[in-house]
């Protein structure tokens, strides 16, 4: 269980942004930061925008942890390309970040926990690390015993999110076909994000 679960909503409001696109998020009704202070309007500086973009990015996949959130931009480097599209193409090639895009469950931090708790299969063996990378054409699906848990059946109904292109979903069987990785135009964030300066913080 991610340690974020249940001061999640914290990050809303002191990223000034509804991360996720939840309807139940206090930004909605606050648009501005926690504390006594959080009003208070200062010309934010290079390195504290760099640094909100880099907190926006990681936070968005739930509880990743600094070390790991630069080990992906190192990752993301040493690939020819953009860097800032393969970052965003590792951070989307989760595993939870798929589990999730299906809508197999609510959340980010739900998918978390759902793939620790061993509650899918990929090609049809047990993975339980959220942060295994899939590639394109794996499959991932729910296990049989998890397919009438109520947390799946809602997630799966819930008109709040669609599944994007890049991710092919079977909804009788709960299973999804990552189909390829996807640009920063594909993926579907409710708030903009600027992987572009997340690179430009690291690259300091």
């Amino acid at each position: 269980m991610s340690k974020r679960l249940k001061s999640k909503y914290k990050i809303n409001r002191r990223l000034r942004c509804n991360l996720w696109g939840r309807p139940k998020s206090p930004y909605n009704r606050r648009e501005y930061g926690p504390g006594q202070h959080g009003q208070r309007r200062r010309k934010p500086s290079d390195y504290s925008i760099q640094l909100q973009a880099k907190q926006k990015l990681k936070g968005y996949y739930g509880n990743i942890g600094e070390k790991k959130f630069h080990r992906y931009y190192e990752d993301a480097e040493r690939v020819k390309g953009d860097t800032s599209e393969n970052l965003i193409g590792l951070l989307e090639r989760r595993l939870d970040a798929v589990v999730y895009r299906a809508k197999f469950v609510p959340t980010v931090f739900a998918a978390r926990q759902f793939v620790n708790h061993g509650h899918v299969r990929v090609n049809g063996k047990k993975v339980n690390i959220p942060s295994y990378q899939m590639k394109e054409g794996d499959v991932v699906e729910v296990r049989d015993k998890s397919k009438a848990m109520a947390l799946v059946l809602e997630a799966m109904a819930s008109p709040e999110r669609d599944v994007p292109e890049y991710i092919s979903v079977d909804e009788r069987k709960m299973a999804a076909t990552f189909v390829r990785v996807p640009k920063l135009e594909d993926v579907p964030y409710p708030v903009q994000m600027e992987p572009n300066l997340v690179i430009e913080y690291y690259s300091r």
